[in-house]
């Protein structure tokens, strides 16, 4: 597989995990009232359980051991979440009103989307990268089975 369709995979990889995480924690955090602080943290440390679950079930699906696995999710998946997270929160930071709008209105929603989908070009480059130099998401690529 290309170095550039790795890179694609493992970024919608990162996007799947890290909007899992964004939109529960925002969503939460918006309905239980909670200020910026909080609901960014909520929303970034749920981003980062969903994205690396998602890199560890085929892990353990493969039947690899638990130690190894989370090496494996750590290194595969740190750097990228990072990024989509840096970025996407900026712009909903940067974004006026969409921190304080609440989960019926569109300044909800559409940053949110926006955000994430602008996320996707950082964190596919920074997967590129990465990828390209046999690092990221290329040590999980062959152990969750991937092969064409």
């Amino acid at each position: 597989m290309s170095v550039n369709r790795l890179a694609v995979k493992a970024t919608n990889h990162c996007l799947t995990g890290c909007g899992i995480g964004e939109v529960l924690g925002l969503v939460l955090a918006t309905w239980w009232g909670w200020g910026d602080a909080a609901s960014i943290a909520l929303a970034v440390a749920l981003a980062f359980f969903f994205g690396y679950l998602l890199t560890l079930i085929p892990l353990f699906r493969a039947g690899t051991a638990v130690r190894a696995a989370l090496g494996i999710a750590l290194a595969a998946d740190t750097l990228s979440i990072t990024t989509m997270e840096i970025t996407d929160n900026a712009i909903l930071l940067l974004w006026p009103g969409a921190m304080d709008a609440g989960l019926g209105d569109l300044l909800f929603w559409g940053p949110l989307a926006i955000a994430l989908a602008v996320a996707w070009g950082p964190t596919f480059l920074v997967n590129r990268a990465l990828i390209g130099r046999g690092k990221g998401h290329a040590l999980a690529h062959g152990t969750h089975g991937h092969h064409e």
